[in-house]
């Protein structure tokens, strides 16, 4: 009698079998690692920013909004020294302030959209291409059950079992990893999405400020002195 249970079907399995499914259950392994750790960072970027974006609702100026923001150096404190820089290197030229200035909140958008999505590649790939390589495992495996098959010149069921099920449960661990890379990816990617759009709404708020500070700074003389924003690690 064989014993066919999972861990027994692993021991009697053919070396490239075994190697196949000792590949899928590493990859298995980073696809757990990669999402939890994934979802610990964007869930805590994004309340970051959601509490930086409450400090920050009753600012009037971009002063008071790096005022109220103190030593924080999170995406929120980025933008408003993106804008404040800006108005500095500017000087009396604000024609166009606002979109050169719109410009530096979409490299900084960028930025953390690739810093968002690094990582999630992994998944994709495991998602991908777990099923096939569990598939390459059984097709040797069952491959090899033919050949053993051919030397025994039997065709009785006890014997063909075992080697088609130690085949078979390369697929299986394939479909295994595959699946939950599958789901974290999606889940993954949703996350990442919403904590892009906290950073939209960051960029739209320090637009606003950046707008306030314009109009409150214009006059038909000219124009004031740039608000006198106080940078962090300045």
């Amino acid at each position: 009698m064989h014993d066919l249970s999972p861990w027994s079907m692993f021991l009697n399995a053919d070396l490239f079998v075994k190697a196949v499914m000792t590949t899928l259950a590493l990859a298995s392994l980073v696809t757990w690692t990669v999402f939890l750790a994934k979802s610990y960072e964007l869930r805590r970027a994004r309340r970051a920013v959601e509490g930086a974006l409450e400090r920050v609702a009753s600012a009037r100026s971009l002063n008071e909004a790096r005022m109220e923001l103190g030593d924080d150096l999170g995406v929120v404190a980025r933008l408003i020294q993106a804008a404040a820089r800006e108005w500095n290197f500017s000087g009396e030229a604000v024609k166009d302030l606002q979109e050169r200035a719109a410009s530096h909140f979409a490299e900084i958008a960028k930025d953390e959209a690739a810093q968002a999505r690094r990582g999630t590649g992994v998944l994709a790939t495991v998602g991908a291409i777990a099923p096939f390589v569990g598939l390459l495992g059984t097709v040797w495996g069952i491959m090899n059950s033919f050949i053993g098959i051919s030397k025994a010149q039997t065709t009785n069921l006890a014997v063909v079992a075992p080697g088609i099920a130690e085949a078979l449960l390369a697929t299986a661990i394939g479909l295994v990893a595959a699946i939950p890379a599958v789901v974290f990816y999606n889940a993954a990617s949703r996350a990442a999405k919403t904590y892009l759009e906290s950073v939209q709404r960051a960029s739209g708020v320090t637009a606003r400020l950046l707008s306030r500070d314009l109009d409150r700074a214009y006059f038909p003389y000219g124009v004031k002195n740039p608000p006198n924003v106080r940078l962090a690690g300045e």
